[in-house]
């Protein structure tokens, strides 16, 4: 006879409630032992994606025309192992943790299954690695949404939305050291209806990753401390015109990404008919643009965090990484656009400082980023909070909400619908369950 068999029928009903194997303790383990892997394993992506990034820039600067034929044939190859492999590794990742929680048991062996999962780290890295205009923290959202999906099912939880939000948020966290962006992030883009339910599971989430992270790579700032402001009048000068002009452009790169997936127009019918050309052909756009300026490659941190501190780039710089992220995005590389989006907000930025010359340059390039990443993902509070966080802003918190909000005005008269929402229909298409 067993031990439990025992005991009073009160007591073995209490440890079923409250005991170790009940599920509210398997659930907190679940939690935790998610949490904890998600910011190991976003630490690990962000050093491998950091490394490839950083051949490719080795290989270029030392054979700089060998991208012409490298670059094309690199994305012709992921593509080529994507749709053969891992179809639903496709792009940023975040449209696919959107359309998991539509679906949230079976969208564990499909969107962000542990084999979408891995492609995804390996193929965006690849993207890297051939100069791709790509970033980690799309794919760090569906990856971690697929570690805390998998913790769920190892330790037989029922497995709702709110965990998919709590890992993607988790991973926002993790990836850019910005705690409060990921809590952000889980309200505005992967929630469509934020239950109070969710509130513990999302910042135990996003605390726990979050201090995994500075754990492991200490307390660290994305983009370095920038701590000029603007006065009252400089303010409500500069975020009005920052807004229009970077929301205007971010809207354009919306619409133009989700018309690629649309069209009907006959090349662009042929072009998605034959995916892998397809690939080739925009990797012909990065490489010829990439060669000619050499500044377009890959996330464009540097360049970004050189903008911020004061440097100067071309005027064309920012239309020349527009231009190559769309190319990237629009091929079905595994890959993010975070990273280049604010890259291409700092070249926004850098063309506002010649129009406010007596104005903090750092703050106008600021205006300029959370614009243009609103313009384009929709969500000006976790655009706000991103921005600040990974600067050290926070005087130039009420100058970056109004021109956010004004961004995202601006976004919808170019393109009414959200981009992670249009990708996240074309995803559910794709999965059994949205039949």
């Amino acid at each position: 006879m067993s031990l439990k068999r025992l005991l009073p029928r009160r007591v073995r009903i209490a440890l079923r409630r409250h005991g170790p194997e009940a599920l509210v303790w398997r659930r907190r383990v679940a939690i935790l032992g998610g949490a904890v892997l998600v910011g190991i394993v976003a630490l690990l992506f962000a050093d491998v994606a950091d490394r490839a990034n950083g051949l490719f820039h080795a290989f270029f600067a030392r054979w700089w025309w060998a991208p012409l034929f490298a670059t094309p044939l690199g994305f012709a190859g992921i593509a080529w192992l994507t749709n053969r492999y891992a179809p639903l590794a496709k792009g940023s990742g975040i449209p696919q943790v959107m359309a998991a929680t539509k679906n949230p048991e079976d969208a564990l062996s499909t969107l962000v299954a542990g084999r979408t999962a891995i492609a995804k780290f390996i193929l965006t890295a690849g993207g890297l690695l051939v100069g791709a205009s790509v970033g980690r923290e799309g794919p760090t959202v569906q990856i971690a949404a697929a570690i805390m999906g998998r913790m769920h099912r190892l330790l037989r939880i029922p497995i709702r939305s709110s965990v998919y939000i709590a890992g993607g948020a988790a991973g926002v966290a993790a990836a850019f050291n910005t705690p409060l962006a990921g809590v952000a992030f889980a309200i505005e883009e992967l929630a469509a209806a934020y239950e109070q339910r969710m509130t513990l599971l999302v910042m135990a989430a996003v605390l726990i990753a979050g201090m995994i992270s500075l754990g492991i790579a200490g307390d660290y700032i994305y983009f370095g401390a920038m701590r000029q402001t603007l006065g009252v009048t400089q303010a409500i000068v500069a975020a009005p015109v920052a807004g229009i002009a970077g929301g205007l452009a971010g809207g354009l790169f919306s619409r133009l990404m989700l018309a690629a997936g649309t069209s009907p127009i006959r090349p662009m019918l042929w072009l998605r008919a034959h995916p892998i050309a397809f690939a080739a052909a925009c990797g012909c756009v990065v490489a010829i643009l990439g060669v000619s300026t050499a500044l377009t490659w890959g996330t464009g941190y540097e360049t970004a965090n050189g903008i911020i501190t004061g440097n100067r780039v071309p005027l064309w710089f920012a239309p020349a990484k527009f231009a190559t992220t769309l190319a990237t995005a629009v091929s079905g590389l595994p890959g993010g656009i975070f990273a280049p989006s604010l890259s291409i907000g700092a070249g926004i930025g850098d063309l506002l400082r010649g129009i406010f010359p007596d104005y903090p340059a750092g703050a106008v390039v600021l205006l300029g980023m959370v614009a243009y990443f609103t313009g384009v993902v929709r969500a000006p509070l976790t655009a706000v909070i991103i921005i600040s966080e990974t600067t050290a802003s926070r005087g130039l918190m009420m100058p970056l909400l109004a021109a956010a909000l004004i961004g995202e005005f601006a976004a919808q008269l170019i393109c009414k619908e959200k981009l992670y929402h249009g990708l996240s229909q074309r995803f559910l298409k794709l999965t059994p369950s949205a039949a």
